[in-house]
């Protein structure tokens, strides 16, 4: 087992806390309803804040398109990384993790209001600043990892957008298996050949202070009283704690391929109430392929999460092509 029960249970638990959260902020910014195979428009569909929805013309663009936007995208961004930690840029490195919290943050917010009106927008960006600086510049625990709940369905919300279009075609859902593959290549060569992830988290919990994904310390109960003795001796002295993280990749792409199935399968009418089924049976996967590494894995060993979540995710749509197309 990679962690003990506890720790593993917990990162379960905030797993699934996130893609609940994550389809509920999908479904409230889709502009489309789809119940038992039948769109639904709606009639004030709630739009992404900041400029974040995509182009009406969107929906006529291909997969392959979609995928030739967002790959380079991804690239940029982790060049860049790299780039800005080579010279040592902190300041800037946090300072981008901390405009993108506050606007992934905001934009989840939002959608437990009744509308995405101005007034709204406002008081989620009045809730995220400062939650986003005591994240970035405080370094509280408690603060990051409950952030971390709302800020991977934010970014989602806008990755379905982009995907899925206007309608209930496949092709947001062709869009998110070839993600799903090409992002599982390139956590296998960055994790077990090439070490790029572990650097990349090493630097941000060491240097940085911050990481991007769940980070819960893992403590043993002979250190637990050892920390009790010294508090009440008053000594102070350096302790090494060791930390359980789940990197947010690893979180966000099962919300992004939720979200695009529930885009293209929606609800179906089951005894009377609408049931998600389909984006369920995805999380369900995506759960299974997680816990199947928290279980089987060696202690402090690093793998690579994605491919085994992708497993999962690509077993459940099968499921989801066999019994609802």
């Amino acid at each position: 087992m990679k962690h003990n029960w506890k720790i593993t249970i917990l990162i379960l638990s905030m797993f699934i806390a996130t893609q609940i959260i994550g389809l509920y902020v999908v479904n409230y910014y889709s502009p489309a309803k789809v119940v038992n195979n039948v769109p639904i428009n709606v009639t004030t569909p709630n739009t992404l804040p900041y400029g974040l929805e995509p182009p009406p013309d969107n929906a006529q663009v291909n997969v392959w398109q979609i995928l030739l936007y967002i790959i380079p995208a991804f690239v940029i961004a982790i060049a860049l990384f790299f780039v800005l930690t080579r010279f040592k840029a902190a300041f800037v490195l946090k300072a981008w993790f901390f405009i993108v919290v506050i606007v992934a943050l905001s934009t989840s917010l939002i959608a437990f209001f009744p509308s995405s009106a101005l007034l709204f927008v406002l008081i989620s960006l009045a809730i995220s600043v400062p939650l986003a600086f005591f994240k970035i510049y405080r370094q509280n625990l408690w603060i990051h990892n409950i952030t971390e709940l709302f800020i991977y369905p934010g970014i989602a919300a806008v990755f379905v957008a982009l995907l899925s279009g206007a309608d209930n075609s496949n092709r947001g859902v062709y869009a998110i298996m070839a993600l799903l593959i090409l992002i599982s290549i390139y956590d296998i060569w960055a994790v077990w050949h090439s070490g790029v992830m572990q650097k990349m988290a090493k630097y941000q919990i060491n240097k940085l202070k911050i990481f991007g994904g769940f980070i819960i310390p893992s403590i043993s109960r002979g250190m637990r009283l050892k920390i009790k003795k010294m508090r009440k001796e008053k000594r102070k002295k350096e302790i090494r704690v060791n930390f359980a993280i789940l990197g947010g990749g690893d979180v966000i792409f099962p919300i992004i391929a939720a979200g695009v199935v529930l885009r293209r399968f929606g609800f179906m009418n089951i005894l009377g109430l609408e049931v998600p089924l389909a984006s369920i049976l995805v999380m369900i996967g995506a759960i299974l392929g997680l816990g199947y590494l928290l279980l089987f894995g060696e202690k402090k060993k690093f793998y690579p999460a994605m491919p085994f979540i992708s497993a999962g995710i690509f077993l459940a749509l099968g499921v989801c092509y066999l019994l609802l197309r």
